[in-house]
């Protein structure tokens, strides 16, 4: 199901400042939140629907993403999974927005996991560190596509406790928050006695807690190690672009679910060519004789050398264009084109036989090839006299 543009979930205009967002994402929160609609799913995908457009409109960088590409635009912004209630990063917002005499705690309670599924999990969460790594690749790499092997540092596992971060192997639940990693608390407010629910002083947060740490990791469960990954590069990739590696990246804490490894690609300056999407564009010189009597030349490609025919009369600056001698779409059989511009090249050394040869043509041109007349020339006659 195709999702809704942001501006209209919020019912607001796209130049909208900040403070009509927020007021805007204030009203549609405290009509579909999960506490005043019980077991109304409808009401709950609005008010998910409004938080996610919410997320995405007060951030100004996601939204000049959203505002220049859409939908298209946040792709990896949510990490790589869409929008969920981890990666909403304004709860700390919610004083502002809904003031800090005790709503703002009601709605602070949501991502603390107090209403119906709707929060974090009550497990605390164990990911691993998502790693980057710039991999330069040439022109040539890029036309064929590769395989690259590269060595990496990540934490892994630590070897002497398993992971577990025990010396011993016990790892006991928190007897405070009994292993769900958040406890409740009662504070005050204008509005009476109100629940809230906080990170586990004792164990962090993590539910467990150990009380013979393993000295390798320091109870961490982790040790940094260095491993080789493959990388296989498709033809065609762009600077800018990227390749997730999906669980090779850093393992979480104490034998939690690995993070990813992301491979930013960046594209070496070539010496010949210049790209431009999926377009190549070169200069090839040529001297006057091949441009005023035509000729063959062996221009260079990505796959080798390809004969272009000059026709006698070339100017200086012609473009030809050579159909499917550019670069690959990536995942597709189609190529761009390869664009060849032939510059005339003025000799600057000459020997007394070759300025002889010039002054003879020289008085060849001046007699008969640019007198003022009808054709190009005539744009200069005044410089003719």
């Amino acid at each position: 199901m195709a999702k809704r543009d942001y501006y209209e979930v919020l019912g607001v205009q796209k130049n909208a400042a900040d403070s009509e967002i927020k007021k805007s994402y204030r009203k549609l929160a405290m009509k579909f939140h999960p506490d005043k609609n019980k077991d109304d799913k409808a009401a709950e995908e609005k008010f998910k629907e409004a938080s996610e457009a919410y997320e995405v409109l007060i951030d100004a960088d996601k939204r000049r993403k959203y505002d220049q590409f859409g939908h298209a635009g946040l792709e990896g912004a949510f990490g790589g999974h869409g929008f969920t209630w981890d990666t909403f990063t304004h709860a700390n917002d919610f004083s502002d927005i809904f003031g800090s005499g005790g709503l703002g705690s009601i709605f602070e309670n949501l991502f603390g996991g107090g209403f119906g599924g709707f929060g974090r999990s009550s497990q605390p969460s164990n990911r691993g560190e998502d790693l980057q790594i710039a991999l330069s690749l040439s022109l040539e790499d890029i036309a064929k596509g590769i395989d690259k092997k590269i060595k990496i540092s990540v934490k892994d596992a630590c070897d002497k406790c398993n992971g577990s971060g025990s010396a011993d192997g016990k790892v006991q639940t928190c007897n405070q928050c009994h292993g769900s990693g958040q406890v409740r608390q009662l504070t005050r407010s204008l509005f009476g006695q109100m629940q809230t629910i906080v990170t586990c002083p004792s164990c962090n947060g993590e539910g467990k807690i150990i009380k013979n740490r393993c000295p390798k990791c320091g109870g961490d469960g982790r040790i940094s190690k260095t491993k080789m990954i493959s990388i296989n590069i498709p033809a065609g990739v762009s600077e800018g672009q990227y390749i997730r590696l999906r669980g090779q990246g850093n393992i979480g804490k104490r034998n939690g679910t690995k993070g990813d490894i992301l491979v930013l690609i960046h594209e070496k300056e070539h010496s010949i060519f210049e790209r431009q999407d999926a377009d190549l564009i070169c200069e090839f010189p040529i001297s006057f004789s091949q441009a005023a009597l035509g000729s063959e030349i062996l221009c260079p490609t990505l796959s080798g050398k390809v004969k272009i025919k000059i026709p006698a009369g070339t100017q200086s600056g012609k473009v030809f264009r050579l159909r499917s001698q550019g670069l690959p779409h990536v995942n597709s059989v189609y190529h761009g084109d390869l664009y060849v511009k032939v510059l005339v090249i003025t000799p600057t050394r000459l020997n007394s036989t070759e300025k002889e040869l010039f002054k003879e043509l020289g008085k060849f041109d001046s007699e008969k090839k640019l007198q003022p007349g009808k054709g190009f020339f005539s744009k200069f006659k005044e410089f003719f006299v």
